[in-house]
């Protein structure tokens, strides 16, 4: 077998995965269903948005960009940090999030492309690097030579071939060929929903195996298991996130670099499949990561059924010093996704005064939004409430460095 050739991601998919694998699917389609069926749609939709802020910060934190989730708030509206170095990761966070959202509404709207298409990831990788400063695109080279890379372009030229840590990815002449080999090997629309789950953690790796992009790999991989999980059926409308999962691991935030490392070892023996890589490392890096899903599937769970959440509504209204009939409107709003003004009003009890001077209140302070200033109010999620809201929700620890 000639290394340069697509073959050399072989096993690319499992024939016959194991009952762990299986059992695994299983698990993770109805634990994402109930996640899906907690919440009402208005409410859901509120809380997606706070999760691609989630999803961005713990993407940033594997890539090492430690930029906090009030600062990602910050420049979702549209201000900025007068400190370069800081401005400049604002920019890139931002279109992270404005790209998930895209992926959101497409799938929403029934036009998700084929999440593995090279079309689809080309499309990633350059409305992600659309927006970002000059310097984001000038990637260091072999020697001490500058590459400037062009925004959905995979390497291409004999100069713009790279090593990623101890692995030595197909040279860049080849790249294209790659890339065809792993759309038609990961086209999901014909697939099962069973089968589509395990092409989330499959084509996870051995996109990154290939490093198709000069830079960026990482942040594509991750958007684009965002898709096939949508597409799979797992995605929930966006209420739980792979990154999260990955930056934290199940018992060590080293998990995700080790096993990614693990499964780009060679085929060892004659028991050890049929391809150029290891069938046992690339059915462990599979279980790993239907594992990681899974446990973010049932935190997320845990985090945001309207029981607990009416709980931690109350322990905020009273660490606030506000007014008991806060949380009874907040609380009403939680179950019936949003209220028209009028019915705010008069779900406090109040008089009308205090009631729209209460009203007032929590729509300055962020909790409550609207769509035009007489319609309908629902529940939104600022980062300032998030450590009462959703305790264990980040992670204020040293970034992870993948490379």
């Amino acid at each position: 077998m000639e290394i340069e050739t697509p073959f050399r991601i072989e096993p690319s998919i499992l024939t016959n995965p194991s009952s762990e694998i299986v059992d695994l699917v299983a698990s993770l389609s109805s634990a994402s269903e109930k996640l899906n069926q907690k919440l009402h749609p208005r409410t859901a939709s509120s809380l997606a948005d706070l999760v691609r802020i989630m999803n961005c910060y713990y993407s940033n934190l594997i890539e090492g960009h430690n930029t906090t989730p009030r600062e990602i708030e910050q420049a979702l509206n549209g201000q900025l940090i007068d400190v370069p170095e800081k401005r400049n990761l604002q920019i890139e966070a931002a279109a992270h999030i404005r790209i998930q959202k895209l992926i959101d509404e497409q799938y929403e709207s029934g036009i998700l492309p084929e999440p593995c298409s090279t079309s689809f990831l080309r499309w990633l990788h350059k409305e992600f690097y659309a927006e970002v400063p000059a310097s984001f695109l000038k990637i260091k080279g072999s020697g001490d030579r500058i590459i400037t890379m062009l925004p959905g372009e995979f390497r291409s030229k004999p100069d713009e071939d790279v090593t990623v840590g101890r692995h030595l990815p197909p040279s860049s002449v080849y790249i294209e060929s790659f890339m065809n080999y792993f759309q038609e090997k990961y086209t999901i629309e014909k697939l099962g929903m069973g089968s589509r789950i395990i092409i989330m953690a499959a084509a996870h790796h051995r996109l990154n195996y290939i490093h198709p992009f000069l830079d960026g790999n990482g942040r594509v991989s991750r958007l684009m298991s965002h898709a096939i999980g949508l597409k799979a059926g797992i995605g929930a409308h966006g209420l739980w996130s792979i990154s999260r999962g990955l930056a934290r691991g199940l018992e060590s935030r080293q998990e995700y670099k080790n096993m990614m490392d693990r499964a780009d070892f060679p085929r060892q023996g004659d028991l050890d499949g049929r391809g150029n890589l290891s069938l046992k490392s690339f059915e462990e890096f599979i279980i790993w990561f239907l594992q990681v899903c899974l446990d973010q599937v049932k935190f997320m769970g845990s985090l945001f059924g309207i029981e607990s959440l009416s709980e931690r509504l109350k322990r905020y209204q009273e660490m606030m010093g506000w007014k008991t009939e806060v949380y009874y409107l907040l609380s009403a709003i939680l179950t019936r996704g949003e209220l028209s003004r009028g019915d705010a009003i008069r779900m406090t009890g109040l008089k009308e005064r205090s009631a729209r001077t209460l009203l007032s209140m929590l729509l300055e302070a962020g909790l409550l939004s609207s769509d035009t200033p007489k319609s309908p109010v629902y529940l939104k999620f600022p980062i300032d409430a998030v450590d009462v809201l959703f305790p264990r929700f980040y992670i204020q620890e040293f970034p992870l460095v993948i490379g």
